[in-house]
């Protein structure tokens, strides 16, 4: 894999073989850590910065609760909010399981976004708890995370909160999963000298990710997208369509297909898998010339990128040890950042497709088919996203 000279130290080689022991150490006793701004080694420092010097701080905040985003982190931090009940690949494994996952997805907030964050893992599934203790929570922190929540349920608890607090809000498995699949699709388009819009696009999954990725890739002006779940091509004509799933369906599949991943696949030009489904070789040699497949499942992705190479003309996975890794942490530390740095209480679509176009910015000058994307180390990224959200925040 060929990186820009800015990220050629960062590059880690492919096919990392890590040991449980020196994994398991890494995480003894969690990844996180309280460290002060000022040292407490004075009598002097102690009384600035608890009792008394304290309680003029708090008096001030009692009688003008503004002040509360000068004087506490409140206003730059972020809650990493999950019920445990969609895990990585691991399904639901409850909300202390979750835990090791919520406390890197904060370490990765520090790292590339340097923003503070904190791990809250819920032992409820139940929606009406989740938002109302997230509303009662609303004093401590200043934007939401929301992590590694099952579909349906995500796209209610997401859009409840969103409604129910004045502070920016996402669920990185739909949006950030979504962001950079968009970046990579400009990338690939952009190397392949091919326009976008006219692209004939395929989902294969209709959960969080899939649902997300659809839309992303709707507002961004592709016309043919046709989205699948377990029992085939999601068209109007279904019976038991959720109202997610029938409002997808509204949208979606302009050719009225029906049928299963073969009849959808059958000279497409994109396939993009968000499932844990498997897709025979023979079906990836039925699409158009010059395909592209994001084959994202965790850890087997759909079709191996070995086979689809052999019949597209761009290949990229969810992992880190095959080329063009599609890794969520590419867009969310920097859509955060952009969000609070432009004090916006939403984070809309316009700043969604304004990260991802920031990310295909950052690989623009040195595509190639095994790089559509910037490595997830690479220190321009971050920034990069935060810049092109607010800016998309304020106008």
């Amino acid at each position: 894999m060929k990186y820009p000279d800015a990220v050629a130290d960062a590059a880690e080689p492919s096919h990392l073989v890590i040991g449980d022991e020196e994994i398991f150490a890494a995480h003894l006793g969690g990844k996180l850590s309280v460290e002060l701004k000022t040292p407490l080694d004075t009598q002097r420092a102690l009384s600035i910065a608890y009792t008394p010097g304290v309680a003029q701080v708090s008096r001030a905040i009692a009688g003008d609760v503004t002040l509360a985003a000068r004087y506490t982190w409140a206003d730059r931090l972020v809650a990493v909010v999950s019920d445990g009940s969609a895990v990585l690949g691991l399904g639901d494994i409850g909300a202390a399981a979750s835990l090791p996952v919520m406390e890197g997805k904060c370490a990765l907030f520090k790292a590339f976004a340097g923003l503070d964050s904190i791990p809250i893992v819920l032992d409820t599934k139940d929606p009406d708890e989740i938002v109302e203790t997230l509303v009662r929570l609303r004093p401590t922190f200043g934007a939401v995370n929301l992590e590694d929540i099952s579909a349906p349920r995500c796209f209610e608890i997401e859009r409840r909160v969103v409604e129910a607090l004045d502070c920016p809000v996402m669920h990185d498995d739909q949006h950030g999963t979504a962001i950079v699949v968009l970046a990579a699709l400009m990338g690939a388009t952009r190397l392949l000298n091919r326009d976008m819009t006219g692209l004939r696009v395929v989902v294969s999954g209709a959960g969080a990710a899939g649902v997300a990725c659809a839309n992303i890739l709707l507002a961004a002006g592709i016309g043919d997208v046709t989205v699948l779940d377990s029992q085939g091509i999601v068209h109007a004509d279904r019976d038991s369509l959720t109202s997610v799933k029938a409002d997808l369906a509204a949208r979606t599949n302009p050719a009225g297909r029906t049928g299963g991943l073969a009849e959808a696949l059958d000279g497409a030009d994109v396939f993009l898998g968000v499932s844990a489904g498997v897709v025979p070789e023979q079906l990836i040699a039925s699409m158009a010339p010059d395909s592209i497949v994001f084959a994202l499942s965790n850890p087997d992705p759909e079709v191996h990128p070995d086979l689809a190479r052999k019949y597209a003309a761009v290949v990229a996975t969810g992992r880190s040890d095959f080329p063009n890794q599609i890794n969520n942490v590419l867009a969310f530390p920097g859509v955060f950042r952009g969000a609070l740095d432009a004090d916006a209480r939403r984070i809309t679509e316009k700043m969604k497709v304004a990260a991802a176009e920031a990310i295909f910015g950052v690989a623009a000058e040195h595509l190639a088919a095994d790089y559509i994307v910037p490595s997830p180390l690479d220190p321009r990224v971050g920034p990069a996203v935060a810049a092109a959200v607010a800016e998309a925040a304020e106008s």
